[in-house]
């Protein structure tokens, strides 16, 4: 009886083992996709209208 419960808690160890390692991969590729997309555009405008409201700021000093 007691090798049939080490079987099966080695058994959901190796189980939980694999799904956590899923798990790394899955999140590991959505973080790669992720910072490899492009700014959406507009982002990019925001980000210039910050600058040029900045450096309007700056030329009034």
């Amino acid at each position: 009886m007691k090798a049939n419960a080490v079987l099966q808690h080695v058994t959901q160890a190796r189980e939980k083992s694999n799904i956590r390692r899923q798990i790394d991969e899955n999140l590991r590729r959505v973080y790669d996709e992720t910072v490899t997309e492009d700014v959406p555009d507009r982002f990019v405008q925001l980000l210039q209208q910050l600058k040029q409201q900045q450096g309007d700021k700056s030329d009034d000093s």
